[in-house]
């Protein structure tokens, strides 16, 4: 295995490459970031106190044309004495490769590989149960449906899921059944087929609209670019089929937190509406999805978000991180 190396993101983080299994197009890698836990202070280490967090890893997935560049959410668990980890799939970001197709793949379940690798790396063993700690799997859209199926398919690992506007269910819920079986046919016979691109990067003009200057974020649009990735075929129904398992019923064994915009509206044409909603999902319909997830799920709808919660304007933001801190609070003292 590759040696962790400095980040992107600057001192407080660390990249280690993750070598996985070739594909058609080649080597393929999976980039997992850890971030360095602050020192503890001087009376801390005196009294020999630990934080409350202390024997809790936690995998950050992220989502769709999408890598991990939010410090500030790793700080939330360092600083509550977590070990905090994240995870660049598969032809994403950090772990894109030339001449491979971005975010490609035909299964969800492929991911099993990267996430397994990155367990084994956080010293868990690859089922992720070897360390005797806790484990929190934090997903946002895509990585929030991706790690979903994962707990549910790997019962008895995670202690806790937390999903950030989780992408549970296509935007037009009742169309799913009735195009699915065409998605199908195309992925099987020309996978790598473009669909139009409909993202006019009015999501990506909100954040910039709503950047919070006490929470500066410097994001690569190389690899999180203003319009979305190209959608392939196969990847489309891979996506769909994740949603029919969700509609059928997972079973996530584990409490389960859903963080959402309390709004959406359509992305059609540009408004200042668009840095108040989540412009992305539809999230009445993944707040209805999140109940068959497992048995125990909290829903969150926070007045004025974004699709990602944490990079919505500050007032929203700081109710994000403040039901965050509610939830991991209760969940840490009764688990």
């Amino acid at each position: 295995m590759a040696d962790w190396i400095p980040d992107v993101l600057g001192d407080e983080f660390e990249q280690l490459t993750l070598d996985l299994d070739a594909d058609d197009e080649g080597p393929v890698v999976a980039t997992l970031v850890r971030a360095l836990p602050p020192e503890p202070a001087w009376w801390g280490r005196l009294l020999g106190r630990r934080r409350g967090l202390h024997d809790v890893d936690v995998l950050y997935v992220h989502g769709w044309s999408d890598y991990f560049f939010q410090k500030r959410l790793a700080r939330f668990w360092t600083s509550r004495g977590a070990r905090f980890f994240a995870l660049d799939l598969r032809k994403y970001g950090r772990s894109l490769r030339d001449g491979q197709t971005p975010g490609f793949i035909t299964d969800l379940a492929t991911y099993d590989e990267d996430i397994a690798a990155a367990l084994d790396a956080m010293g868990r063993g690859e089922d992720g149960k070897a360390a005797g700690r806790r484990l929190v799997l934090l997903g946002h859209s895509t990585g929030g449906l991706t790690l979903s199926l994962w707990a549910s398919r790997h019962p008895k690992t995670a202690d806790a899921v937390i999903l950030n506007s989780p992408w549970l269910e296509f935007q037009v819920a009742s169309a799913r059944p009735l195009i699915a079986p065409v998605a199908e046919l195309q992925a099987r016979w020309a996978p790598r087929d473009v669909a139009p691109q409909v993202d006019l990067g009015f999501y990506t003009r909100a954040q910039q609209e709503v950047a919070d200057d006490t929470d500066p974020m410097d994001i690569d649009l190389t690899w999180r670019p203003a319009q979305t990735m190209a959608v392939h075929a196969g990847w489309f129904h891979a996506i769909l089929v994740g949603h029919g398992a969700v509609a059928a019923g997972l079973a996530i064994d584990v409490p389960v937190c859903v963080l959402l915009s309390a709004r959406s509206a359509p992305p059609t044409r540009w408004s200042e509406i668009l840095t108040r909603v989540d412009s992305v999902l539809v999230v009445d319909d993944i707040a209805r999805a999140s109940l068959k997830l497992g048995p125990s799920v909290t829903v969150e709808r926070i007045e004025g978000a974004l699709h990602d919660v944490f990079l919505s304007r500050h007032e929203a933001r700081e109710e994000a991180y403040a039901r965050l801190a509610r939830w991991v609070t209760g969940w840490s003292a009764t688990s």
